[in-house]
C-alpha cells in the first residue's frame, strides 16, 4: 500500500510539472500549481522563522486549542490576525490541494475570533466571512 501511495503522489507531481510546462509554453493567466504550493511552503517557513508561528500546527488544532495557541503570539493584534486570516483564506482559494478546505475553515475561525474579541464592527471582515462561508457550502 505505501508503495502505491508513493507512486500516485509521484504521478500527480509529474502531472503538475507537465501542466506547468504547458502553461509556460502556451501562456495562461493562472498561477502555476507548483508555484502556489512553493509559495505556501515559503510563507509557512517565513512565519515560523520570523515569528515562531507554526502554521501546520495551527491548522491541525481544533477551535479551542487554536484560541489557546494564538495568545502566545503577542504581536498578533486584531489587525495582524485579520491579515493572517486573509493570507490563509487566499491559500485556500488559490490552491487545488486537499488542504484548501482546511485553509478556508481555519481562516473563517480566525475571522470569527477577531469578530468576537474586537469591539468594533468591520464590514470588510463580515464580507470575508460571508465569502468563505459561501465557498465552503459549494
Amino acid at each position: 500500500m505505501p508503495r502505491e501511495d508513493f507512486l500516485l503522489k509521484e504521478i500527480e507531481k509529474i502531472g503538475l510539472i507537465l501542466n506547468a510546462i504547458r502553461q509556460k509554453l502556451f501562456g495562461g493567466k493562472d498561477n502555476l500549481s507548483i508555484t502556489i504550493e512553493q509559495d505556501i511552503q515559503d510563507a509557512k517557513g517565513k512565519l515560523f522563522s520570523e515569528m515562531n508561528f507554526d502554521l501546520d500546527k495551527f491548522l491541525s488544532l481544533n477551535p479551542e486549542e487554536s484560541n489557546e495557541y494564538l495568545p502566545q503570539f503577542k504581536r498578533f493584534g486584531i489587525n495582524n490576525l485579520e491579515l493572517l486570516a486573509e493570507i490563509i483564506s487566499e491559500m485556500g482559494f488559490n490552491t487545488s490541494s486537499e488542504n484548501s478546505k482546511t485553509y478556508l475553515e481555519k481562516a473563517l475561525q480566525l475571522y470569527e475570533f477577531c469578530e468576537s474579541t474586537d469591539k468594533t464592527f468591520s464590514f470588510e471582515r463580515a464580507e470575508n466571512i460571508n465569502k468563505i462561508k459561501d465557498h465552503l457550502i459549494i
